[in-house]
């Protein structure tokens, strides 16, 4: 029998790609399924961005780049960053990466090792919690309360750093709750760290040009007494649909740059050429499109926030960013994942229970309204008519 190391034991998954593939499945058996469990923008990337990719490809991109991105790319990052933010960012800070899970990846294997803790958001992205425990560290849930409306709490995060505390992890616009913490929030959040020097933070910002109402996302490189620990993860799969194109960026303190260059090399080598030209034309080109996505996603999240809120046994708070709802469907009798799972196969409805983004995600269900307004209509109405009839088991 092959002996693999106990780590592999530990690794968790992502949940919404098994309920993606069970979905197919069953279209691929003639059944009509209504996605709204996977996370990704239902556009096209647009279409100047593809034909860059293939201006890179027939100019003749075709070899390996630097480990760390394209200068062009790094310098287009840096720049962006600057005009959203006023943040100053140097090119030599930003690396070009093949997603942004690598990011996660790279910070959590960094700092992870048995008895050392790391904290991060519950309920939060899967890949948080997997990569913590494959490495032998303790996970520490902060607890993302819908009374808070889904924001961190400052006081309750500083409250579980412990000396044994390596890395905070933070994520505002959030998956897959769809909150947004204040400034005001992350203000005392930060004043808190200066009483930690050696905790690092890395800030998952996938999500910042998706927000709403009025909100204003909030960057952790907009502050100086952070920027030496600060690893600041984003990209372009959810601003300009490009889950596909697997492109994201990381802006990394310090030595930190030199040991993520390094793991590249040993890693992936390098981004796909083409792809950090399509990356380059994203950022430097246009926003309109990107911009309408935005104002679509903004009308579908009222729509899915009022259908939700008439269905029988559920309430939903109004996100203020990404596009996911995160109904408490508590009052149905329902567990999450057993629900999740009886609306797919017996309704066509693909979503995502609570748990699996969690200990603190059960009594909820994500629902992505990246999916057309006909669509999320269509499966508000099954899913009403099947909490009116069928009653937990």
């Amino acid at each position: 029998m092959l002996k693999t190391v106990p780590a592999f034991d530990r690794i968790g998954e992502e949940n919404a790609f098994a309920v993606l593939a069970r979905a197919v499945h069953l279209m691929a058996q003639g059944r009509d399924i209504i996605n709204l469990g996977i996370g990704q923008p239902d556009f096209r990337t647009p279409d100047f961005i593809v034909e860059a990719a293939v201006k890179a490809l027939r100019d003749g991109h075709h070899g390996y780049t630097p480990a760390v991105g394209i200068q062009p790319l790094r310098e287009a990052v840096a720049a962006d960053l600057h005009k959203r933010f006023s943040v100053s960012v140097s090119p030599d800070e930003v690396m070009i990466m093949p997603g942004g899970k690598p990011t996660m990846f790279m910070s959590i294997l960094m700092f992870g090792e048995p008895g050392v803790d790391i904290l991060y958001p519950d309920p939060g992205f899967p890949i948080y919690r997997s990569m913590i425990e494959y490495t032998g560290a303790r996970p520490i849930p902060v607890p993302i309360r819908e009374e808070n409306n889904f924001a961190f709490s400052a006081e309750e995060t500083l409250g579980l750093i412990t000396p044994q505390t390596r890395l905070l992890i933070v994520n505002s616009p959030a998956n897959p709750t769809g909150g947004v913490t204040p400034k005001t929030e992350v203000d005392k959040l930060v004043a808190g760290l200066e009483r930690f020097p050696n905790v690092a933070v890395m800030s998952d910002e996938i999500y910042d040009h998706m927000v709403y109402d009025g909100e204003t996302h909030v960057c952790l490189l907009s502050y100086p007494s952070i920027r030496d620990r600060l690893i600041l993860l984003n990209g372009w799969s959810k601003t300009y649909a490009m889950t596909g194109w697997r492109l994201g960026y990381a802006v990394w303190p310090g030595k930190l740059y030199d040991y993520a260059r390094k793991l590249a090399v040993n890693l992936h080598s390098c981004v796909n050429a083409s792809a950090q030209y399509a990356g380059l034309a994203a950022l430097t080109g246009p926003q309109d499109e990107a911009a309408k996505m935005v104002a679509e996603f903004d009308k579908r999240r009222k729509i899915v926030v009022d259908g939700l809120n008439r269905l029988p046994g559920t309430s939903c708070a109004t996100p203020r960013g990404a596009f996911y709802a995160f109904p408490n469907i508590k009052r149905t009798g329902w567990k999450a994942k057993p629900l999740a799972n009886a609306l797919l196969e017996d309704a066509g409805v693909a979503l995502i229970g609570g748990p699996d983004f969690g200990v603190l995600g059960e009594g909820y269900m994500r629902v992505s309204y990246a999916n057309s307004t006909e669509n999320i209509l269509k499966a508000l109405d099954r899913m009403g008519k099947f909490l009116a009839t069928r009653k937990a088991a």
